[in-house]
């Protein structure tokens, strides 16, 4: 689960990895009929929004191709779809699997590496998409290399806002536009303590915020010994 901070209440985000490889629910979902299944099983729980992906963004993930990603996902969404007409997201740092994602259904487009990608904000744009952009040191496979930064919440602010000026550029409207700190990308325990600290600071701009902490391994530095299945408590 994730929450986005808005001005009235909390909105949780559910989200299903269709992938062999995510950190937490990695190879539980990675078919049409069991992913459908938990996504729904999330609407029953009380999620706002179901966030779909099709490649594992965990510390040393390899990355998917186009091809493979659309196949994970596409499946998915257009059943969901049919079954629901909660706001659909889609996980991905490709512009042609967010493509194929909208035409499937999704109205969100969820960004780890901020829109960068050649021709992602171009494509955000042309979609009419609300987009998340995420703040991530570095890349999946080696993001958790000691990252070091001289101050962790100006840093990724600074960032934060600087994508949002390039996407209000492009012809994104400023009422289409999420922030994500990135709690976990390129980020020790202390960092991301930091940054949870910072939310009040980082929402003063008018964006929506989106926390992406739960089940994350810097809970289990907190609380010892918890593994990514049982982590709900401290998320």
């Amino acid at each position: 689960m994730k929450a986005v901070r808005t001005r009235g209440r909390p909105f949780v985000m559910g989200i299903v990895n269709v992938t062999p490889d995510s950190f937490s629910d990695g190879g539980q979902f990675d078919d049409l009929p069991r992913a459908v299944e938990q996504g729904l099983k999330l609407v029953a729980d009380g999620a706002d929004i179901l966030d779909i992906g099709g490649e594992s963004t965990r510390p040393g993930a390899q990355p998917v191709g186009e091809a493979e990603e659309i196949a994970r996902t596409v499946p998915v969404i257009e059943a969901l779809r049919r079954e629901t007409d909660i706001p659909i997201s889609i996980d991905t740092m490709k512009p042609g699997v967010a493509r194929a994602a909208f035409a499937a259904g999704a109205t969100i487009w969820n960004d780890v590496n901020a829109l960068r990608s050649s021709g992602s904000l171009k494509t955000a744009a042309e979609l009419g998409a609300t987009v998340c952009l995420m703040h991530m040191k570095g890349k999946p496979r080696t993001m958790q290399d000691a990252p070091v930064y001289d101050d962790v919440a100006a840093e990724v602010e600074t960032f934060l806002l600087h994508r949002a000026d390039a996407a209000l550029t492009a012809g994104i409207p400023r009422s289409k536009i999420w922030l994500d700190p990135g709690i976990g990308f390129g980020k020790t325990l202390q960092h991301n303590l930091e940054l949870l600290r910072s939310i009040p600071a980082l929402s003063q701009h008018g964006y929506p915020v989106l926390i992406g902490a739960s089940r994350k391994r810097f809970i289990a530095a907190i609380d010892a010994g918890s593994q990514a299945d049982n982590r709900l408590g401290g998320s």
